[in-house]
């Protein structure tokens, strides 16, 4: 299979699981300092590719959250790292490291920063969220080019704003149930996205934390003026508990399937 096609399928998955790390093993969400609850999480997850009935690993995805009290914010880092058939045979690597800086009180986003290394390829960038100026202002960098002009792009927010991450978390702090239908507004490098998101099903699952009860969760990334800009599908299964622990998530593109399951948790708690 062609490196590009790989390249398409695992940011894909990058992209589209960054946000699974919100659901921990902490206690219910209260009223006061929602973002609290998440303090202390680790989460990772292994991704396998599924093309031609082949099963290849590809990357691991790992998740931490840690608050800040003086400043009132909860910053979580996420971190995807390719590995095994990616690195033995396709000679394919990649990095994408996250931060994302979320007042813990009204779970608005308020910074965003990446590093991207796709083989020799480095991108660096930053999202800045200004609510009284209604504004996102991102900005974009080579760090192995200091003479190329950044990159920058400016949207307009207003009310709740998410990024990739915050998303999911802001998600788990809803009440969930089959039927329920809802859209989450997420900030992509500098452009603004309407996400709807829909609780399908109830389904048992088999899992690390053995077999579960757990809702199917649909949100629609992908399509025209979507997220992402190419046929796909995600379904995420979390627990159906307080907890909404993810557990396992599966994209569906054109180039194949991608699975991701939860294989390991700490928490603080």
């Amino acid at each position: 299979m062609k490196s590009t096609v790989f390249r398409s399928l695992i940011l894909t998955a990058v992209l589209a699981t960054a946000a699974l790390n919100c659901f921990g093993q902490g206690p219910a969400p209260q009223p006061s300092a929602p973002g609290s609850i998440f303090d202390g999480e680790k989460l990772i997850y292994d991704a396998k590719v599924r093309k031609l009935k082949l099963n290849l690993a590809v990357a691991e995805l790992t998740f931490t959250a840690v608050g800040n009290p003086p400043t009132n914010q909860l910053v979580i880092k996420s971190e995807a790292v390719s590995k095994g058939t990616m690195l033995r045979i396709f000679r394919y690597s990649f990095l994408q490291e996250y931060e994302s800086i979320v007042d813990i009180n009204s779970f608005n986003i308020q910074r965003t920063t990446k590093h991207d290394v796709q083989k020799e390829r480095v991108r660096d960038s930053v999202a800045i969220f200004d609510y009284d100026g209604k504004l996102v202002t991102y900005i974009e960098t080579d760090p192995k080019d200091l003479n190329r002009p950044p990159r920058r792009i400016a949207s307009d927010v207003g009310g709740q704003m998410n990024d990739m991450i915050s998303a999911i978390y802001a998600l788990r702090l809803q009440e969930l149930k089959v039927g329920k239908r809802f859209e989450l507004s997420v900030s992509d490098s500098g452009l603004v996205y309407k996400v709807p998101v829909l609780i399908t099903k109830r389904e048992r699952q088999n899992s690390l934390l053995g077999q579960v009860w757990c809702l199917r969760v649909e949100p629609e990334l992908f399509g025209p003026n979507r997220l992402i800009e190419r046929k796909g599908k995600m379904v995420i299964w979390m627990t159906d508990d307080a907890n909404h622990t993810p557990i396992r998530a599966k994209i569906d593109t054109e180039y194949g399937n991608v699975e991701i399951k939860l294989k390991s948790v700490i928490t603080s708690n």
